[in-house]
């Protein structure tokens, strides 16, 4: 199987009829006649970055060695995170024996690799946060021809790092970034003659509708194969008010207004530096952010970042995985269930309650994932198939006496049989411990998701559940449910 890298609920979470907190009951239909849109088989990606030890913000200075210019490339949890997921890099300047080193920890692992350019080369300063004059591409070409010479591959090239619009820093007018871009492509195109070429990415910073249509204007056709954008919606992460916003349902919903106004200009696009810390709020937050960016026709969403910083995937110092490694969909369920095409989907209930439904990955049918970012409520869960539910228009979702009594009447899809003979879906239930949603240990249906004792990341085992009984998501918690033999015409073409 192909992986990228750029780069889970305490007993009570298991199924069961009886809850000890308040549960509100939720209707989802799923709607498998046709996809809404699709994700690239390399939907999930982490960052490496190339900030120095001494780079500090907010009184704190938490890269370490943990940079691409510095990074242990041979500690063996390092490979094997990589083996995980999915793998992109920011740009920074390397020597040709530090890039040999990279490449051969690439090769091994089989990461897919997106690399970062400078895009500031020549420029000069023209005011404040403004550079101006053309791109000097001399040590860009002459970095290709040494990475073409040693057959090093390169998936996509990047273009520069958080230049559009205002920037953050820097920015370049658009007019000369997109000239510059067609030289990027020119060289490309020279130095890899007939073999297979690299995507060129840009323009990896904040979106500005203006700045980004103008640039598809100025490159033309066939030069410029994905836009890359970086997304930083909750501010500071010293500000005291992140974790509010990460569990209000209204304010998660406003990065979809990002996503709306780019799919107007744009056919495909990439998704880069999304930052988040240790916590399970931001967890929720991220794995909701790739349901959104899925919806909106984005092919690959980029983690901030895979070491480093205080918010890597892996510990700066120890190399073990944070919790954030296995929520990132958490990288593994993600990108293991959830497969390329993405449908449509009606809910019932509470804002609070979140629900992505693709198509199955490897075992068919479909999967679904629930987000509950409410503190003390639980949803009961129904899920039933549009094939079999009336809808009355501009009303959402009818229920009927089949629904209020069950799903026996839900003929359209079956699970896998077990070998009682009844109908099973997989169940994936993902919490912090003690329901501490600063906790740096993860439960999966209830255990403890650790390292083994040879440093592997451990088995993702779901749990078997009838397929006539409503799916309970507990306060704070995630759930992937896979549904094998779903009745999803959109999924089996």
């Amino acid at each position: 199987m192909r992986l990228w890298f750029l780069v889970l609920l305490p007993l009570l979470c298991l199924p069961a009829p009886i809850r000890c907190e308040d549960y509100s009951d939720v209707t989802v239909i799923i709607r498998g006649s046709e996809t809404i849109a699709s994700t690239s088989n390399e939907f999930v990606c982490a960052t490496i970055d190339w900030w120095p030890p001494e780079k500090c913000n907010y009184d704190q200075c938490p890269w370490g060695q943990a940079s691409i210019l510095n990074l242990d490339l041979t500690n063996p949890l390092l490979a094997k995170a990589i083996q995980g997921g999915l793998f992109g890099f920011s740009q920074g300047c390397i020597t040709m024996e530090r890039w040999d080193a990279i490449n051969a920890l690439f090769v091994n692992t089989g990461a897919v690799v997106t690399f970062g350019l400078n895009a500031l080369q020549g420029r000069q300063q023209i005011r404040k946060g403004v550079w101006g004059g053309a791109w000097n591409s001399s040590n860009v070409q002459e970095f290709m021809e040494y990475t073409v010479s040693m057959n090093y591959p390169i998936d996509s090239w990047e273009f520069g790092n958080e230049l559009s619009g205002s920037g953050i820093g820097a920015s370049v007018g658009v007019e000369q970034y997109g000239k510059d871009i067609v030289e990027l492509q020119s060289i490309i195109n020279q130095l890899y003659g007939n073999s297979t070429r690299p995507l060129v990415v840009a323009p990896g910073g904040f979106y500005d509708q203006k700045w980004f249509t103008r640039l598809l204007e100025v490159t033309g056709p066939n030069v410029l194969n994905a836009m890359t954008h970086h997304i930083y919606n909750l501010g500071a992460g010293n500000d005291p008010q992140v974790a509010n916003r990460i569990l209000n349902p209204q304010y998660l919903s406003g990065v979809s207004d990002t996503f709306r106004d780019k799919l107007i200009i744009l056919s495909s696009l990439w998704c880069f530096l999304v930052p988040s810390n240790i916590c399970f709020d931001v967890s929720a937050r991220y794995l909701d952010q790739l349901g959104q960016s899925a919806r909106y026709d984005t092919k690959v969403y980029c983690r901030q970042t895979l070491i480093g910083g205080n918010y890597g995937l892996l510990d700066t110092d120890t190399f073990v995985p944070n919790p954030d490694y296995y929520r990132q969909v958490t990288a593994l369920l993600w990108h293991r269930l959830m497969g390329t095409r993405v449908l449509s989907i009606d809910i019932s209930g509470s804002s609070y309650l979140r629900a992505y439904v693709h198509c199955g990955k490897e075992k068919g049918g479909v999967a679904l994932l629930l987000l509950n970012l409410h503190r003390s409520m639980g949803f009961m869960i129904s899920v039933r198939n549009d094939l079999n539910v009336d809808l009355a228009e501009g009303q959402g979702i009818r229920r009927d006496n089949a629904f209020v009594h069950g799903l026996k009447r839900t003929v359209s899809w079956v699970g896998s049989k077990a070998s009682d003979g009844l109908e099973k879906r997989e169940e994936y239930h993902l919490s912090a411990k003690d329901r501490n949603p600063f906790a740096r240990t993860m439960l999966l249906n209830g255990a403890p998701l650790e390292l083994t004792e040879d440093g592997d990341i451990p088995q993702l085992n779901p749990v078997q559940v009838s397929v006539n009984s409503p799916i309970y998501v507990a306060p704070l918690s995630i759930a992937f449910v896979v549904f094998p033999d779903f009745e999803a015409e959109a999924c089996g073409r």
